[in-house]
């Protein structure tokens, strides 16, 4: 009997390791069963950062309006401490100017984009405007000074001119300015070169502004802006 006794012992910690072994086995699948299930119903990372709606919806992103550009006006009016006039033209956005005070001159370029207007001329020269309630208001900058200007929305004949020759292979260019006086007639200002030379520049006709001129002997035929906006961008 005392030799059965430790067999007996060991055979039932046998019995009961197998339990053990069966248990853990059977255990182990069913522990894995539950883990994906509880994976499976856990929210995704998309689902826990998307905002939802008051309709249980996630709430998309407010859409980007482009910029507002303007289709086509002209602004024309008088350069403070100056005495020089200034012409804005805008046809789709892309814009144009010119100041002229009968001695010196400068043309722009540039854009306009929901009402502000940025050009660049020659060297530091710009202009910079907001455009609003029937006018550009501004300043100027031309030869290292700076004006500001009030330039109301003007209709033809007011407006922008130019011409262009070449004459003894030299480029002749003229540009004016006019401007309809409320006091009845027309004010103009305009200047012509010839390469780097200025020459006498004759006055439009009011009424008939792009009637043929004569500068410097030469026949020049001025055009409103819609002739030549494009030849300037």
């Amino acid at each position: 009997m005392s030799r059965l006794g430790p067999v007996i012992t060991l055979a039932a910690g046998a019995v009961l390791a197998v339990g053990l072994g069966v248990a853990s086995v059977i255990a182990t699948p069913a522990a894995r069963n539950e883990a994906a299930n509880t994976a499976a119903e856990a929210p995704s990372a998309e689902e826990t950062t998307a905002a939802p709606s008051s309709s249980g919806e996630p709430t998309p992103e407010p859409e980007r309006t482009a910029p507002k550009k303007i289709a086509k006006a002209d602004y024309g009016g008088y350069v403070k401490g100056n005495g020089g006039l200034i012409a804005i033209s805008i046809r789709d956005g892309k814009a144009i100017g010119y100041f002229c005070d009968g001695k010196a001159e400068a043309w722009f370029k540039g854009t306009e984009s929901d009402g502000d207007l940025r050009l660049a001329g020659f060297g530091s020269a710009k202009v910079t405007a907001a455009l609003g309630g029937g006018r550009a208001k501004g300043w100027v900058a031309v030869g290292g000074r700076k004006w500001s200007f009030v330039a109301p929305t003007v209709v033809k004949p007011s407006g922008l001119y130019r011409a262009t020759a070449t004459v003894r292979g030299a480029k002749l260019r003229a540009g004016w300015i006019v401007l309809k006086s409320p006091k009845g007639g027309f004010t103009q200002v305009g200047a012509a070169f010839e390469g780097d030379t200025q020459v006498p520049i004759p006055q439009l006709q009011g009424d008939r502004p792009t009637a043929p001129v004569t500068v410097d002997s030469t026949t020049l035929y001025p055009k409103d802006v819609d002739g030549f906006i494009e030849e300037m961008q």
